[in-house]
């Protein structure tokens, strides 16, 4: 009888125990669970606090250089030139902008065995552009708008001949002509003010009364200001 006491009495304290540990270990991955989610959502307010600060600017301004694959001639190769560009951006709102931008670009002409024993001259091109811009792409370390400018473009193809008239040598005319520019800004963050950029761009000009496509890229640095009310 003692012993069949002991065993029930046993018994019950080992399920009470049981259900006491499997209790605290069921709060315990409550809690932990509830922290997660509490970790998580301040993580993505976070991120979307850094997203409103970073796209929010008012400005951007960037600067840098670049390459640029241009035809200094109509029966010419194409050359290589060495390129910088000054941007500003004035945003009407978070995804839309009215672009401003000057640019240059430096390299030497192909013009191949001529009369006058002139290889590779200097020639130079200046751009005057403006448009609109829009981002496409916003998220909090990275950034892309794309963006269609268009102006003059100065061209300089006699600077380097020697006093030799740039068309005697196949090249366009030193003149000026319109030029337009299409292609994307994308911008890895540093911080909400500070970016690097990449600018995969289409350069057209009309130097000659013809029709130039030149491709090329940018690559500068980006510094935002201001806020949109």
């Amino acid at each position: 009888m003692f012993g069949f006491r002991f065993s029930v009495r046993s018994a019950a304290a080992l399920l009470i125990a049981f259900f006491l540990v499997n209790a605290g270990t069921s709060l315990e991955a409550q809690s932990t669970a509830r922290r997660k989610r509490e970790t998580n959502a301040n993580r993505k307010a976070r991120i979307e606090r850094t997203i409103q600060e970073t796209y929010s600017h008012r400005w951007e301004m960037a600067g840098g250089g670049g390459y640029l694959r241009f035809r200094s001639g109509d029966n010419l190769q194409k050359n290589n030139e060495v390129t910088f560009f000054l941007s500003s951006t004035y945003f009407l709102n978070p995804k839309f902008g009215i672009m401003g931008q000057v640019g240059g670009a430096y390299g030497n002409a192909k013009v191949g065995n001529t009369i006058f024993n002139i290889q590779n001259p200097q020639i130079s091109q200046y751009y005057f552009q403006g448009g609109p811009a829009y981002r496409v792409y916003a998220k909090q370390n990275y950034a892309a708008t794309v963006f269609a400018i268009g102006g003059a473009g100065l061209g300089k193809f006699d600077s380097g001949s020697k006093g030799i008239p740039a068309v005697n040598l196949g090249l366009y005319p030193s003149q000026t002509r319109a030029a337009f520019q299409v292609g994307v800004n994308l911008d890895y963050n540093f911080y909400p003010n500070l970016a690097m950029r990449v600018t995969p761009l289409y350069q057209g000009t009309t130097f000659g009364n013809s029709i130039q496509n030149n491709l090329g890229v940018n690559m500068g640095i980006v510094y935002r200001f201001g806020r949109i009310k």
